[in-house]
């Protein structure tokens, strides 16, 4: 199966399909990783808080799959942005994951009321100018933190990783991308669990026509809106089930129910508000 990939604005390709491990406790990362590997997926979403880096690069490592065919992700936190601090924490990083280069380098969080995002941003140009990353990008930017990065640096985030399901979908952030190219990515794709998405009428319905579960169903929607996206799941046969996305393609009707879902006044957020994590 091969996942189609979605160009950045850094002339990389990324696959538009990847696999998460947010909340993949440490000693079960090296297992969940490896796994999903031998599914089918390439593209891996990791980051320094999840704690489990060492675990991501055993994976890799005892995968023998070339590194070329591999495309990562790590993120800077929010106490490592201040100084030289974003340099430190992407050899630690690289380190733990056995990895020369990262894919992909992102600031985790804005973290506003510390005022260093900015000054972080700058760092990870520099980073990627050291060839420690190839691409750069944000996470749970909102459009005021964009503008400030952008217009301090002049360097457009290749991503913005934000909270995105079917109840909340960021109209302005992706608004904003579309106008910078800047790709979306979508954490929490499928809501995580915290209200009933797959009960939905519009979910419901798209999945039956279709013979899948209401969880591909969803992420079908999100390939077909453009965003990257990746579910996590520590079970190999839900990790079969999320891959197995690409033998049918939903409706521009059934899109449109599912997008339908979003009430637009903010409160399908599971999450926390970017302006509230310092």
């Amino acid at each position: 199966m091969t996942v189609p990939t979605v160009k950045l604005n850094s002339g990389y390709d990324i696959p538009q399909l990847g696999f998460g491990v947010f909340l993949v406790p440490p000693a079960e990362a090296e297992k969940a990783v490896s796994e999903a590997l031998e599914v089918g997926y390439r593209h891996i979403d990791t980051a320094a808080i999840y704690k489990n880096e060492e675990g991501v690069g055993a994976a890799i490592a005892a995968s023998g799959i070339p590194r070329d065919e591999l495309f990562i992700t790590t993120k800077l936190w929010n106490d490592r942005q201040a100084g030289d601090e974003p340099n430190a924490a992407i050899a630690e990083s690289l380190e733990k994951l056995g990895l020369d280069y990262v894919d992909l380098y992102l600031t985790h969080w804005p973290a506003p009321k510390n005022d260093n995002y900015s000054h972080a941003w700058q760092k990870m140009i520099e980073v990627r100018d050291q060839g420690l990353t190839r691409s750069i990008g944000v996470s749970n930017h909102l459009p005021e933190h964009l503008d400030r990065i952008v217009a301090e640096t002049g360097v457009t985030p290749a991503v913005d990783q934000v909270e995105l399901h079917p109840a909340y979908q960021q109209a302005d952030v992706r608004a904003w991308g579309d106008a910078n190219g800047m790709k979306i990515e979508s954490w929490g794709p499928l809501g995580q669990g915290k209200y009933p998405l797959f009960e939905n009428p519009a979910v419901v319905a798209a999945a039956e026509a279709h013979g899948v579960s209401p969880a591909q169903a969803v992420i079908r929607w999100h390939l077909q809106r453009g965003t990257i996206v990746f579910p996590k799941s520590t079970r190999i046969e839900r990790m079969r089930e999320n891959f197995d996305v690409f033998g049918f393609e939903l409706t521009a009707a059934e899109v449109d129910a599912i997008t339908a879902i979003d009430p637009g006044d903010g409160s399908g957020r599971v999450g926390t508000h970017p302006n509230d994590l310092n």
